[in-house]
């Protein structure tokens, strides 16, 4: 297939704004990237207008809504945004009979299992972000068999609201901080993912057939704790960190504990190699402090 208008919601996101930075890398590629001023996504009545105006040849959305302690009171719009708006879109990308790139999360699995979570795992999320995520996946791909849907985990970026920078605004300003230990995840540097959705692109035009649910997370597994404490050494900062259990900081919404994902099948059918979360975080730190 012939891919040259590529539309990305959420360019203000984390996400949305790494793809627009690398945009001019690929000038073969017309990136036309809207916000929610352009395409509000808690309006998925409005979408088709949107849509019949960009005509675009390949839809990816990395806008959702991520407020995942907040979505425990604002079911509605958090089901709205993140399984309604991505099912009309799903639909309009069919009527079109083009692909459709949408993200999910490590939030759909109970976080009781012992070693990665396949793409195939069951899933079975343990709040109301992760049910709307999970209601999201399951209804684009009803709706477009050329779905492609890329669960990621505990994403960071030098742009927008992420454990990295909040980490590096708290340790600046207090002494000491309490962070979970208890919970296992794989960092994703937004870039990182950024440039495998423009992989995923150049296979889709290269005829190669790509649907279906994916796993992209940077390499090596940690706990937020020893993930804060590396944010802390590559920054140089000075914070006692101390460890504690999820019990210690009840939040509205529950996390898994154990969300590791397995990356094997993007690996494999896109020959990724993936850079370790660490070489990822230093990466974003560097921009972040000579910027």
């Amino acid at each position: 297939m012939s891919i040259q208008k590529i539309l990305v919601t959420g360019a203000n996101g984390q996400l949305g704004w790494e793809l627009s930075q690398l945009a001019a890398s690929y000038p073969k590629y017309q990136f036309v990237m809207v916000d929610r001023s352009v395409l509000d996504l808690s309006k998925p009545a409005t979408i088709h207008s949107v849509l019949d105006t960009i005509t675009p040849d390949v839809i990816i959305n990395p806008a959702a809504y991520t407020a995942v302690d907040k979505a425990e009171s604002e079911k509605e719009l958090a089901h709205t945004i993140n399984a309604e708006a991505v099912a009309a879109l799903a639909g309009i990308a069919k009527k079109r009979n083009i692909p459709f790139i949408s993200f999910s999360t490590d939030y759909v699995f109970n976080g009781n299992a012992e070693r990665p979570y396949l793409t195939d795992t069951k899933i079975e999320p343990v709040n109301y972000y992760g049910q709307t995520k999970a209601d999201g996946e399951q209804m684009a791909i009803a709706a477009n068999d050329k779905t492609i849907i890329i669960r990621t985990s505990w994403v960071f970026s030098s742009h927008g609201n992420n454990f990295v920078k909040t980490m590096m605004r708290l340790m600046k300003d207090k002494d000491a901080l309490n962070i979970v230990g208890d919970q296992r995840g794989r960092p994703t540097y937004a870039k990182d993912l950024a440039l495998a959705t423009i992989q995923i692109l150049i296979a889709l035009n290269a005829g190669k057939v790509i649907k279906g649910i994916y796993h992209y997370a940077n390499a090596g597994e940690t706990t937020w704790f020893k993930f804060a404490e590396k944010i802390k050494e590559l920054a140089g900062l000075e914070c006692n960190l101390t460890a504690i259990t999820s019990d210690q900081f009840p939040t509205p919404a529950k996390r898994p504990s154990y969300s590791v994902l397995d990356t094997h099948k993007i690996e494999k059918d896109l020959g990724l190699h993936i850079p370790q979360w660490e070489m990822a975080l230093k990466q974003c730190i560097h921009q972040l402090t000579h910027s």
